[in-house]
């Protein structure tokens, strides 16, 4: 699966160490230069969480390269991808696609994303958990 990143994602899977899942859930993973720059900047933590030419050069990248998914947290800037017919994800759902092909322990990551600044409704995060529980249970 081919897919665009913008930098949210990709800051916090470094944050908390599960960036290595992403070379095993994509064949081929593209980010455009304003999405590098936001993280070297020298205040990435700002740059990475605020809309800025991130959102709209991953989306551009996503449309020009036929891109299978866009990796993106920005709820506004998910909204634009999926009017232009662009399938989404976020940091969540890559981690639970992670947890599913026994990458990773989804509670051990979801752990660790909520010490950082990442912020996702506890309903969405409970559940997975409860999916992920069901999945061991019978897997």
């Amino acid at each position: 699966m081919k897919a665009v990143a913008d930098s949210s994602p990709l800051h916090y899977l470094v944050q908390i160490d599960a960036e290595d899942v992403l070379r095993q859930l994509f064949v081929e993973l593209m980010a455009p230069p304003e999405v590098i720059a936001e993280l070297t900047h020298p205040r990435a933590p700002d740059a990475v969480r605020s809309w800025g030419p991130g959102e709209s050069a991953a989306i551009a990248l996503a449309i020009e390269t036929h891109a299978d998914i866009l990796l993106i947290d920005e709820r506004a800037g998910a909204k634009v991808a999926k009017r232009r017919g662009i399938r989404t994800t976020g940091t969540v759902a890559i981690l639970a696609m992670a947890a599913e092909r026994k990458l990773i322990s989804l509670p051990d990551a979801f752990a660790a994303l909520r010490a950082t600044s990442f912020r996702a409704p506890d309903a969405l995060m409970n559940g997975l958990l409860e999916l992920d529980r069901e999945r061991g249970q019978h897997g």
